[in-house]
């Protein structure tokens, strides 16, 4: 089969490497422009484009994919079906009617549930007990096309949205390549979206990560996975930023954001409701490390009351 493939992020080479590795013909890898990185500036190609150059596959980085002249490039390779997973742009209607097969998409979670940019962190924020990958044929909306398929995984108890990221990206490779390939026999009907069932969430931020001591503890420590490896949830003693990378829910009370035990290991910070058990952190300028290391080398003492800024 002829495929585009259209990504960006890490979670779109997976997609990629699975297609390429079931031998089919990429024709074409469309990912976002290059930026400038660090200090220096230096443009740092996406890794869906690294990824297309180390195995010499032609690249193409529209700045904008609905310009007239992305839609007349993209004319020219008549693939059978263009393959999208986290590309960054909306496709008009004419880039998705282009493939005889269509666009298919790849999304990071159980559609309809959600819709939107961060549907993996916000899994195991919101405490979801199952995720997984639905592909679906691309509509002029966002992440509201008919399904195809749809693969599941259940997280585990210490779930974080890096690893939850990493097993739905797999996953969603081999899933986009059943998909194409029952695509292409005829053994698919494209299943209609509930709308009334459809949920939206945002861009992840790092502000989310300033953690509300006022809020359970359950919610917290969920916030915290959510967020490792970014942007990480964090708090501020004696005007540092602390973030907080491993953390266990313990039945204990106190004033909120105040620390209510410390041994050679943990500490304790009271909750609006329960109390979490601090067991790894980072403090601004050092390494993350496990709780007993850091409290060997700063002294915390009962008492001490976190903030939410540096002031």
């Amino acid at each position: 089969m002829k495929v585009v493939f259209m990504g960006t992020p890490d979670f779109a080479v997976e997609t990629l490497k699975a297609i390429y590795d079931a031998g089919h013909e990429i024709v074409l890898v469309v990912s976002q422009p290059d930026k400038p990185k660090g200090r220096s500036g230096k443009l740092q190609m996406t890794p869906v484009k690294e990824w297309a150059v180390e195995h010499e596959l032609p690249v193409y980085q529209p700045v904008k994919i609905r310009a007239e002249e992305s839609v007349e490039y993209l004319k020219q390779y008549e693939a059978d079906v263009f393959v999208v997973a986290a590309f960054g742009q909306i496709l008009p209607k004419v880039i998705l009617d282009m493939p005889r097969l269509g666009c298919v998409n790849v999304h990071g979670s159980l559609l309809p549930k959600y819709r939107g940019a961060a549907p993996i962190q916000w899994a195991v924020i919101n405490g979801e007990k199952v995720s997984g990958n639905t592909t679906m044929l691309m509509g002029p909306g966002l992440d509201d096309g008919d399904m195809l398929l749809k693969s599941e995984i259940e997280l585990a108890a210490d779930e974080t949205g890096g690893s939850l990221f990493d097993k739905l990206a797999l996953d969603g490779g081999q899933l986009a390549v059943r998909t194409i390939e029952a695509l292409d026999r005829g053994e698919i009907t494209p299943i209609p979206q509930d709308e009334s069932q459809a949920t939206h969430v945002g861009m992840i931020s790092k502000d989310m990560g300033n953690i509300d001591w006022n809020k359970p503890a359950v919610e917290i420590e969920r916030l915290i996975r959510g967020l490792d490896p970014w942007p990480s949830a964090f708090t501020f003693v004696d005007g540092k930023q602390l973030k907080i990378w491993k953390a266990t829910v313990v039945d204990k009370a106190g004033q909120p954001g105040t620390v209510i035990d410390v041994d050679k290991n943990v500490f304790t910070v009271a909750c609006g409701d329960k109390a979490l058990e601090i067991n790894e952190l980072q403090l601004e300028g050092k390494k993350r490390m496990a709780t007993g290391d850091f409290l060997r080398g700063y002294s915390l003492k009962k008492g001490t009351a976190f903030a939410t800024s540096k002031n």
